[in-house]
Order: structure tokens, then C-alpha cells, then sequence
């Protein structure tokens, strides 16, 4: 489908390179080839996450022998040049980092990694910084996660806490929609198809199914997903429509994303999946 310049803007806040294309890929493709503006917003460089061990990349022999500046100086590299590939699959040109790149690092999973741990970051200073995104970009819709930061990581946590301040200073709740992506239980479970403990430890992170507002169907785009999760080498490994981060949980990758609407006009009353839904995140505008 050719862009339409439909006069949509969406504009997306992840926490850390390859978030974007695992959680909302499908959706930034689908609007970006609908004519929709796509911003992204990542709020840091990923530089304390994992190399997956299938990584085929030069750089893998160097890491283990490398200082830690050093070695999370390269780590940010090769998360932005992914970045910038999965961006390209998706269709989507305008990716901004928070603040300038490098401005807030990768937190790892205990925010104590520094004054530059975004999950240590002053909440107003880095509201502030979207905040100016936000204006500039003008956004009707603004997606990130919830409250728990969907699996409960201090980035994403800070993520959700930074947007919606933002979106408290530079946007008229009336006017511009603030969504928390999520993965309904149903369809994680069917996701995962593996049973036992690893499968209920995934499970916990998805939404009770009555409180997911919006479907987007995205079946069409789903192959630009699988493309745009291939560009991040490092940590995630595709096989078919299956996905492995990290080594850490494996995933089916499906023909839909969803979505709770948080705040802004439109319904937030959700039925029993595939009943009255949402099935545009414009939906009201």
C-alpha cells in the first residue's frame, strides 16, 4: 500500500532498541504504509542488554575482553545501527532518542547503574525533553506501556511515568489518545505453547482480556515485524513466525497487537476479545 498522507500522527516511546518492533512493530508498519507520521521515541541505547549466543556479528569476540565504558560505548553502537535497520523494515523515518543519543543509559534490570540510568532519571527533566517531542511532532496518538512497564523493567517503568507526564504537560486529553500496549492472556498463552512454569511466568504479564480496549489487525504487516526483529540480531532470533529473546522466552509472533486506552477520547470500556473493540488507534479523532 502506498502512503496516503492520511494527516495522522502517532508517535511511539520505547525504552530500549528492538522494544519497538517486539511490542508495536505491526502497527508502526501498518500506519507508516497507511501515510500516517510515525515517531518513535527511544529513551536509550539498550547498552546493558544481553548478546543473544547466535549473534554472528565481529564484535562478539571482542566484548568479553573489553572494559566496561568501552564495552558499553560499542554495545550502543550496534543497538543504533539495528535500530536503524528495523526502522527502514518498518517504514518508519523519524526516530528520535530522548534527549539526544547516549543522553540516558540502558538501566539493566536493577536501576543502579548510575546518574544516567534512565530508570534514575528526573522525571521532569526527561518529561520535559518528550515533551518538546511531543509539541513538535504533534502527535493524536502516544503509545508506551503501563503502569508496570508490561514485564515490570525499570526502563519501561520510567517510560510509562515520562510519557504520561509529558502527555500531562503538552497534550489536551481531549484531543490526543494515550494508549498502554498489551498482550491479552489469551493470546499470549496461545503465543508461548509451551505449558508448564515458564509458560506462567510469561502469562503474568498479560492483560486480563476484558481489559484490553483496542485490536489492531495487522496481518498483513506481520512479515515486516518478523523482518524489523531480525535487524535486532543481538538479542532476539527468528525462526518462521517464532521469536527467541535473548534465549530468555519464545514467543509466536501474530496477525494482531493490542492495546489499553488510558486517556483521551474514544471508549476505555472493553468487551470479551473480538466485541466491541477498537480497531484503530483514531478511532474518535
Amino acid at each position: 500500500m502506498s502512503p496516503t498522507n492520511t494527516g495522522h500522527r502517532l508517535l511511539l516511546v520505547h525504552a530500549h532498541p528492538d522494544d519497538e518492533s517486539i511490542f508495536t512493530g505491526a502497527t508502526m508498519a501498518r500506519y507508516a504504509a497507511e501515510g500516517a507520521q510515525v515517531t518513535l521515541v527511544t529513551c536509550t541505547m539498550g547498552e546493558r542488554g544481553g548478546i543473544a549466543k547466535s549473534y554472528p556479528g565481529p564484535e562478539r569476540e571482542e566484548l568479553p575482553h573489553m572494559g566496561e565504558e568501552d564495552r558499553l560505548t560499542l554495545v550502543a553502537k550496534i543497538r543504533a545501527r539495528e535500530l536503524q535497520a528495523a526502522c527502514a523494515a518498518l517504514g518508519v523515518t523519524e526516530q528520535i532518542y530522548l534527549g539526544g543519543a547516549g543522553q540516558w543509559r540502558d538501566s539493566g534490570v536493577r536501576p543502579n547503574h548510575g546518574a544516567r540510568a534512565f530508570a534514575l532519571a528526573d522525571l521532569d527533566e526527561a518529561a520535559e525533553q518528550l515533551a518538546a517531542v511531543i509539541r513538535e511532532a504533534a502527535p493524536q496518538v502516544i503509545v508506551t506501556y503501563d503502569a508496570k512497564g508490561f514485564y515490570e523493567h525499570p526502563d519501561h517503568i520510567q517510560a510509562h511515568r515520562v510519557a504520561w507526564r509529558a502527555y500531562e504537560l503538552a497534550c489536551d486529553p481531549l484531543r490526543t489518545k494515550f494508549y498502554a500496549l498489551t498482550i491479552p492472556r489469551s493470546v499470549l498463552a496461545e503465543a508461548t505453547g509451551q505449558g508448564g512454569p515458564a509458560t506462567a511466568r510469561v502469562l503474568q504479564y498479560g492483560a486480563a482480556d476484558e481489559e484490553v480496549t483496542t485490536k489492531i489487525e495487522v496481518d498483513a504487516y506481520l512479515g515486516a515485524k518478523l523482518e524489523a526483529m531480525k535487524a535486532h540480531a543481538t538479542q532476539i532470533t527468528v525462526d518462521g513466525p517464532n521469536f527467541s529473546v535473548l534465549g530468555l522466552v519464545s514467543l509466536r509472533a501474530f496477525g494482531a497487537e493490542y492495546y489499553t486506552l488510558l486517556s483521551g477520547p474514544g471508549t476505555t470500556t472493553a468487551g470479551s476479545l473480538g466485541h466491541g473493540h477498537e480497531e484503530d488507534l483514531f478511532a474518535g479523532i
